[in-house]
């Protein structure tokens, strides 16, 4: 639909730069041209390659509404493939994940694809077929690839427009989350633990992107929970429990670290919606377990370039518009937007090769502790976002506000930061929704 068909559509008239209209949110018609010009445009993540090792080995997931398919071929490459058959529409792969074998085979009629996706059979092609437009060397007759696909360190992204920008020119200097990740495993690679914890939250997708940066809601939303958190870890202190309080240490902190040392983060937004919080509180005890991962970095990376690896600063990056990465605790959750009041997001958790088990073991004591659907955390947050998709769907109001610190950010060629000490600035949600109309323009 044009935009002057539909005045709300216009997203010069949804978004200001300090506040956007509920509609985004809630508007059907705007979710449908989301899907067109956003998500099924951009770079968007697939997955990582070691989730598909060997040939035939596949993993599926929805890029927009399109069903996709990212397989290994024969040749070792990951392609990027669309989850259909040419012949009457069948979905090639009906599983999450497994191997497809010498090939891929349709369930309906048996055609029978390579790995990436180009014919390779159609049963009694000759006396079938014969006389009409379906011959083996036709185009139409293959599955169709992702117009693009580029892996960055092991982490597979797809576009499905023919053109735009590179990965590395999209993802910018949001690129530093996949780098910090890799370069704290000292085998300078990281791999994905075999599954992964999804979640549907009854909500708009673009409620749970800005919520990833937002340093003001920790203190407020999980408060309670980080209350409770702190009394246990105290008292596994007293009984000298220091790797049992470190797990409670993780969750204390959205009680002990307050609004005020949140604003000593810093927020620095990009273009395309990318956004880097810095600032990160450090996990690092002086235990045996980082002792002897240190020992291990230091042999792999040398003492100078492994204290430039682990004294990177950050501890949230958002690639826009469907990916949140937590590098220094290897979490990533990706966002796949299933209806304009239903989001998918899968929370992933990797290793670090060549670290010791027990670091291991202590990331994931935090992806179960915050990541989890049962966690407490967790449940704060889709209940917020449930009732903020409630709210805006009434009539109570027609704008949402992102005008914290309004007019104070710090503009540099290519960026605009918070200010300092205004580290719950709503910069970000103003960065994402000024992408957002650049994309619904186009």
């Amino acid at each position: 639909m044009a935009f002057e068909e539909s005045p709300m559509l216009d997203p010069s008239r949804i978004v200001e730069p300090d506040r956007v209209r509920r509609e985004a949110y809630t508007d059907p018609a705007i979710f449908d041209l989301e899907m067109q010009r956003i998500h099924e445009t951009v770079w968007i993540y697939c997955g990582h390659e070691s989730q598909v090792p060997k040939a035939g080995d596949y993993y599926t997931m929805q890029i927009g509404r399109q069903p996709m398919i990212m397989v290994r071929g024969k040749d070792r490459k990951v392609h990027v493939l669309y989850n259909r058959c040419p012949h009457r529409g069948n979905m090639m792969c009906g599983d999450r994940h497994g191997n497809t074998g010498e090939q891929f085979r349709c369930s309906y009629h048996a055609w029978q694809f390579h790995h990436d996706g180009t014919l390779k059979n159609i049963p009694m092609m000759d006396s079938g077929y014969a006389g009409t437009r379906v011959n083996k060397g036709s185009p139409e007759l293959n599955m169709k690839p992702a117009a693009r696909v580029e892996s960055y360190r092991g982490f597979v992204f797809a576009s499905l427009a023919s053109s735009g920008p590179g990965l590395k020119e999209f993802l910018g200097k949001s690129i530093v989350a996949f780098d910090d990740m890799c370069d704290r495993a000292p085998e300078g690679e990281v791999e994905v633990v075999p599954n992964c914890f999804r979640v549907i939250q009854h909500s708009n997708w673009k409620l749970f992107m800005e919520n990833q940066i937002d340093a003001l809601h920790p203190s407020v939303t999980h408060q309670s929970t980080g209350r409770a958190a702190h009394e246990v870890e105290k008292q596994l202190a007293k009984k000298a429990k220091a790797g049992e309080a470190l797990s409670y240490h993780m969750l204390s902190a959205f009680a002990t670290v307050t609004i005020d040392k949140w604003d000593n983060f810093q927020t620095i937004n990009y273009p395309y919606g990318h956004c880097i919080l810095t600032g990160y509180m450090g996990l690092r005890p002086q235990d045996p377990d980082t002792k002897a991962y240190d020992k291990i970095m230091i042999k792999a990376y040398g003492q100078k370039r492994f204290e430039e690896i682990v004294g990177v600063n950050i501890h949230h990056v958002l690639v826009y518009p469907g990916l949140s990465v937590q590098s220094p605790l290897q979490q990533l959750r990706a966002v796949r937007p299933l209806g304009v009041d239903r989001t998918l997001t899968e929370i992933w958790h990797f290793r670090l090769k060549g670290a010791p088990e027990a670091i291991y073991r202590r990331s994931l004591a935090y992806y179960n502790l915050v990541n989890s659907p049962a966690t407490l955390i967790n449940a704060d947050d889709l209940e917020n976002f449930w009732k903020c998709h409630q709210g805006l769907s009434s009539d109570g109001g027609d704008w949402v506000s992102f005008a914290r610190h309004h007019g104070h950010d710090i503009e540099k060629p290519g960026e605009v930061s918070s200010a300092p000490n205004q580290g719950t600035s709503e910069a970000p949600m103003r960065n994402q929704m000024k992408a957002w109309a650049k994309y619904m323009q186009a």
